[in-house]
């Protein structure tokens, strides 16, 4: 079964470069673009342009520009009519050589928030209507691991289904019945750990829960528990290992622990790596993606899983995005 990302939830993977795709429904505010990558070992500079068009001469509402040349820096502009703007810069290099990096773009009210690996870095003010833009370009000296639109609005063709991704702005849509999956809540960003989550009315068939986070140098061991607040009962415990490179699921019902379950053909979950987790409820099994790519299922064991209603999160990881 092929990945179906949730609704207001447009994952690309492994994209390849020069990147120069339409954002889809195009940009509104509410709307967060994550970019996860590694950046290059000799790397000299690359860019991030939010495009009016996909034109080599199109406008560009926003350039973001890291630049090692001697004076590390990160360069922010625009370009009208084949002209660039008033630079804005700052002197600071958030980006390591060879070292992964999440660099997300929240597209607010009065400005683009930039935030790198988890700590706010840049607000670059609207020069260009934020509905202009219609196509995201990234190229340079770097490899992509996934770009992922958050919110926002839908394709045209497409029923709203969305829930913004920034929790302050925008308006909650009630999705159809047979949209797939479902998400429900506003998202969390960058949530301390341990982290509790209450699921609304309970676990349903066909909601999505989506982790993004990343697992520091020195991690050694977390878990993701699907719980019964009420009687402790965990439906789906989820436990990368780093040490031992093995991902246990396992349950935990009435006092005491199931079989374990290990096989798995992917691993995405390795110290100093970022990792994008996508967990579906069905009528018999969850289905686990991870970076877009089937994880494993796990038949449920609780078969009242409607009576799971909380999701804890703890150990060895940093969190960057939850959505329930």
């Amino acid at each position: 079964m092929a990945f179906v990302p949730a609704p207001g939830y447009q994952p690309t993977y492994n994209p390849t470069l020069p990147y120069n795709k339409p954002i889809p429904g195009g940009l509104s505010v509410g709307m967060s673009v994550y970019i996860q990558g590694v950046a290059s070992e000799h790397m000299k500079r690359f860019s991030v342009n939010f495009a009016v068009g996909q034109g080599p001469g199109s406008d560009i509402a926003f350039h973001f520009n890291p630049r090692f040349d001697g004076w590390d820096k990160v360069v922010f502009n625009s370009q009208q009519g084949g002209q660039w703007g008033s630079e804005e810069k700052k002197r600071s290099m958030p980006f390591r050589k060879g070292s992964p990096f999440e660099l997300v773009f929240m597209v607010l009210a009065e400005h683009y928030k930039v935030v790198i690996n988890g700590n706010p870095f840049y607000e670059f003010g609207h020069r260009l209507p934020v509905q202009m833009v219609t196509h995201l370009q990234v190229d340079g000296d770097l490899e992509l691991q996934s770009i992922n639109f958050i919110g926002g609005q839908p394709a045209s063709d497409q029923t709203p289904m969305v829930t913004p991704a920034y929790p302050d702005l925008g308006q909650n849509y009630n999705p159809p019945l047979n949209s797939l999956p479902t998400m429900e809540g506003p998202p969390t960003f960058n949530p301390p750990v341990p982290f509790t989550g209450r699921l609304q009315g309970g676990l349903t068939a066909r909601k999505t829960i989506i982790v993004k986070g990343y697992v520091p140098p020195t991690g050694k061991s977390f878990a993701i528990n699907f719980k019964v607040w009420s009687s402790g009962d965990v439906a789906l415990h989820i436990n990368p290992r780093l040490s031992e490179d093995i991902v246990v699921r396992n349950s935990y019902l009435n006092g005491s622990w199931g079989s374990e379950e290990k096989k798995l053909t992917y691993n995405p979950f390795g110290r100093g790596l970022f990792f994008d987790l996508s967990i579906r409820c069905g009528i018999d099994r969850f289905k686990v993606y991870g970076n877009g790519q089937h994880l494993f299922d796990f038949s449920h064991r609780l078969p009242a899983f409607q009576r799971v209603d909380t999701v804890e999160i703890e150990g060895d990881v940093t969190l960057s995005y939850v959505q329930m």
